[in-house]
């Protein structure tokens, strides 16, 4: 049974969707960028039914100043509050002794700075949000793994000699990559510390995602030697960021059950 639950948040009326479900040990669904609850193509929806099904209970929220929820929107690392708030809602509404948290992009991110504030038991993160794109290009690191994989294929080699490059935009994207530099190296540096003293957390990424190419090159870093050892990574094969296709859907609901079967 699926139900509506309001709470509040610093003054402001927050609102979250409960997947009702027997077990003690539930998950709640942090939305990335300004997505509503739903998700991109309703694809938290989906998944929070999936796992309900499963026996697990699920909460979904919409953020101040998002969706049906009041309040101002000032973007994710000003969620704190917000993610707190809903993990006592969640929490008090199933009566719950575990809480595992998932969020995509900077959901993630909000999980990795803020999820010991929540208490929270463990943590799924898809595709962590470390790097901002370089204008209107994507971060520099899948930039320079976008041509990689061209310089690797001699076709690419053939039309670049027939005259069936955009010269133009190869040299546009070149320049952005000579920028080796985190354009917010204070944000990965926090998460860096974050996650030090992070609760069991497993990473998923979409390989072919930009943003998840991004944080690969941050992640394999000095400034993330300590963690990387104790954090599993799993890998699947898509460009979608949101994991949109049927496959990658399976694979995200694999996944997310394994890590509520082990909290």
């Amino acid at each position: 049974m699926r139900r509506l639950i309001s709470f509040r948040c610093e003054g402001a009326t927050l609102v979250g969707t409960l997947d009702e479900a027997p077990g003690r040990t539930g998950l709640l669904i942090v939305s990335g960028g300004n997505e509503l609850r739903m998700g991109a193509h309703r694809g938290m929806a989906r998944l929070a039914q999936r796992l309900a099904m499963s026996g697990y209970p699920i909460f979904r929220f919409d953020r101040r100043g998002i969706g049906d929820s009041e309040g101002e929107n000032h973007g994710f690392e000003s969620s704190c509050s917000d993610i707190a708030h809903a993990a006592a809602a969640f929490r008090k509404a199933a009566r719950l002794d575990r809480l595992v948290a998932f969020g995509n992009c900077d959901a993630a991110t909000a999980l990795i700075l803020f999820h010991d504030r929540a208490e929270i038991d463990a943590l799924v993160l898809a595709n962590p949000w470390l790097v901002p794109p370089a204008g209107d290009l994507p971060p520099p690191a899948a930039i320079r793994a976008h041509y990689a994989a061209r310089l690797r294929d001699p076709r690419q080699w053939l039309r670049l000699l027939r005259g069936g490059v955009n010269l133009a935009k190869l040299f546009k994207g070149l320049r952005a990559t000579a920028n080796t530099r985190s354009q917010d190296e204070s944000l990965a540096a926090r998460a860096a510390r974050a996650l030090q003293r992070a609760v069991p957390t497993t990473l998923l990424i979409a390989t072919g995602d930009h943003t998840a190419v991004a944080f690969l090159h941050e992640y394999r870093g000095a400034r993330f030697d300590a963690v990387r050892r104790a954090i599993p990574i799993a890998q699947h094969d898509t460009a979608s960021h949101s994991f949109a296709g049927e496959g990658d859907k399976d694979w995200l609901f694999d996944r997310v059950l394994a890590t509520l079967e082990t909290a």
